[in-house]
């Protein structure tokens, strides 16, 4: 393997096959969508694929949940039930991580989500998933957050409680346990 970024043979046919299984046993998130054109898609774009195993490694289930005409791209999101596992116990971003002076976390959902390369989903990307969940009724995730909101070192984040999607704010050097992020990838 000459890049990280590229799967091997069989590694390729796992999660193809894993986010074939996926597709059919959800076909509620995708009910107009071909699963033959998704995996052509997917076969000529081996980093995505890569990304796709990034995002199944953490935790985060990703199945296909739309198709954008515009850029003629399959969009796939973490279906995971909660936020992926792999993924909590962040800060929002790198500064604010290093603005924390005691009990720093690993890492930061921006960065992560770049080495994975994904993103975050944005706060319309969260609310259309919830329409196919409910999700993250025990933990809540980082959403993109507006650059106004960030300089003023704040970030975003939702979750699902009492039959209702909310969004809130919190300090972006922040973390919990039970949050993480959910990305989004489009092929």
């Amino acid at each position: 393997m000459s890049n990280k970024k590229e799967l091997l043979l069989e590694q390729r046919e796992e999660v193809l096959g894993v986010l074939k299984k996926r597709f059919d046993k959800h076909m509620n998130r995708h009910e107009d969508l071909d699963w033959a054109a998704i995996e052509a898609k997917l076969e000529s774009n081996p980093e995505k694929l890569w990304s796709l195993k990034e995002m199944e490694r953490t935790g985060g289930e990703p199945d296909v949940v739309g198709f954008d005409t515009e850029t003629n791209e399959y969009i796939f999101i973490d279906c995971a039930p909660e936020s992926p596992k792999g993924r909590r116990s962040t800060c929002y971003d790198l500064e604010g991580l290093e603005s924390r002076k005691n009990h720093k976390p690993e890492n930061n959902a921006i960065d992560m989500a770049t080495d994975m390369g994904i993103e975050l989903v944005t706060e319309a990307q969260y609310r259309s998933l919830q329409e196919h969940g409910p999700f993250d009724l025990k933990t809540s995730s980082w959403v993109q957050t507006p650059s106004t909101i960030r300089e003023l070192g704040g970030a975003l984040f939702g979750d699902y409680r009492f039959g209702q999607v909310f969004i809130y704010h919190n300090g972006a050097s922040s973390y919990y346990a039970a949050r993480g992020f959910r990305g989004v990838l489009k092929v």
